[in-house]
């Protein structure tokens, strides 16, 4: 993937979740336009780049963030304001691989 389509991009925030949280589990939140131009869709799995170590997460659409910007839940070896880059996990793979 060449650098164009994966620009770095800032961690805005952390979420870190609890055992007895609803939502729990690792996730990127990031802007459509962002993701797009990634070739990323919603729910989809990303490796997530980060200077610590790169962990799998599921990626969530949320345009109220800033361009450039991502929120990451639960993605351990990451801080605020570092900078990340973002691998699809499985090129030429369906979303609903059961859905033919």
């Amino acid at each position: 993937m060449s650098g164009q389509h994966n620009a770095p991009l800032r961690v805005a925030r952390l979420i870190a979740t609890r055992a007895g949280d609803a939502e729990r589990g690792t996730e990127v939140r990031m802007r459509a336009d962002d993701a797009r131009m990634r070739l990323i869709e919603d729910g989809e799995l990303v490796w997530v780049h980060g200077p610590r170590r790169q962990e799998l997460a599921t990626v969530r659409i949320d345009d109220t963030l800033p361009r450039g910007d991502v929120v990451l839940r639960d993605v351990a070896g990451a801080s605020p304001s570092e900078i990340i880059t973002l691998v699809k996990a499985a090129y030429g793979t369906p979303r609903n691989p059961g859905l033919v």
